[in-house]
């Protein structure tokens, strides 16, 4: 599996939920495809997703995620990335590219008027959990290897603060009203 025909099949998860805007019904959906695969093409679905992740690991987009959930851990910042694969290829390039674009995203915008945190740590267990589904097996424990690149050192600042994230992330602060 590529990332192409792994963005393929979050695709196809969302055209086939209700509500695409939902990533825990995406996620079981892209398990459920994803299940139906050969067990060697779930295996490489895992390595895709960490190395999209990886791809993702940047303090802007880290400052976004801090913003808008109103705090970020390590973890939190997974569960949020994990939530940003879920809104399929297109928007996870734009915001990757552009941190401070989420806040022209109608799911951002209603968190922020509900004050609801946006994240999805299922995303993270797509293949774990296809595998599991397809062969009543885990993962082999050498399926994935994580590499997050270094963190940018422009972007390393106290992320509470408010003026530093309004002059950074215009939209998002504008949205979230810091």
């Amino acid at each position: 599996m590529d990332s192409n025909t792994f963005w393929k099949l979050i695709a196809d998860a969302r055209a086939s939920v209700p509500d695409p805007s939902d990533s825990e019904a995406v996620v079981a959906a892209a398990t459920t495809l994803l299940a139906a695969q050969p067990p060697a093409e779930i295996v490489a679905a895992q390595q895709v997703l960490w190395d999209l992740l990886a791809e993702s690991y940047q303090n802007p987009l880290w400052a976004a995620a801090y913003l808008i959930n109103g705090g970020c851990s390590d973890d939190g910042f997974d569960y949020f990335r994990g939530w940003l694969l879920t809104q399929g290829e297109d928007t996870f390039t734009a915001v990757v590219a552009s941190p401070d674009s989420l806040a022209s995203l109608p799911v951002v915008v209603a968190a922020a008027e509900s004050d609801v945190e946006i994240e999805c740590e299922d995303a993270l267990s797509i293949a774990w959990n296809a595998h599991i589904k397809a062969t009543g097996m885990q993962l082999p424990q050498d399926a994935f290897r994580i590499r997050y690149p270094e963190l940018d050192p422009e972007w390393d600042f106290d992320f509470d603060d408010g003026e530093e994230l309004s002059a950074r992330l215009p939209k998002l602060a504008a949205l979230y009203e810091i």
